[in-house]
């Protein structure tokens, strides 16, 4: 049977938000793992999107130069200054993925979700176990979504697994947790530690020349 992925979206960003209720407000002013951004601006990037139609946001694309970076700074101004209480009312309201995030059988709601997720748990050294359910279609969704330097991070590797099925590409192997392999193929140096085998210095050299 076909996984709902909507259904898997929304479980995410709910399980998020009853997690980011245990936050202290020094927390919410922490450094996630996404560089120059804290918990409350990776909360408030993750829901910057949602109520944005095709046509706004293929306007906003062309405004930011077609540059991901850019356009992700830019909307992260039109909620960047809301405090913890209303970015968590708001993630609430917006569980489920409407608008891009909602592309592809909320596919892109579903991988910046859980990516996000991990951004904020691993800086505050507050770890999960994610479901399997969502973190296999993230892994093998992160290799084809352009933002993320997924793809070029792994091009003539072997990415291998060891707690859930699931492979991918040809080359020198690379293993680990699921979710440690999503991040640092992500672009997360954090995760890099917990990975092991021959491929691992190549994935290194690539992933901190651009984290």
């Amino acid at each position: 049977m076909k996984p709902d992925r909507t259904a898997l979206a929304t479980a995410e960003r709910r399980d998020l938000a009853d997690f980011l209720e245990t936050l202290t407000p020094e927390q919410w002013d922490q450094p996630s793992l996404c560089r120059g951004w804290t918990v409350r601006d990776v909360v408030a990037h993750m829901l910057s999107y949602e109520e944005l139609g095709l046509r706004e946001f293929a306007g906003c694309f062309v405004r930011a130069r077609f540059r991901f970076g850019e356009m992700n700074a830019r909307r992260l101004e039109e909620l960047g200054e809301r405090t913890p209480a209303d970015l968590l009312e708001y993630l609430r309201a917006h569980a489920e993925p409407s608008g891009p995030t909602a592309i592809a059988d909320s596919r892109i709601g579903l991988t910046d979700g859980l990516i996000h997720h991990q951004d904020i748990r691993r800086a505050l050294g507050k770890p999960r176990a994610v479901p399997p359910e969502r973190l296999v279609p993230v892994l093998d969704f992160a290799l084809m979504a352009p933002p993320l330097p997924a793809r070029r991070n792994v091009r003539g590797l072997r990415l291998l697994t060891t707690d859930v099925d699931w492979s991918h590409g040809n080359g020198a192997e690379i293993t680990g947790p699921g979710e440690a392999l999503l991040m640092a193929i992500s672009g997360r140096a954090d995760a890099l530690p917990e990975l092991a085998g021959p491929g691992l210095a190549t994935l290194e050299s690539r992933v901190r020349r651009t984290s």
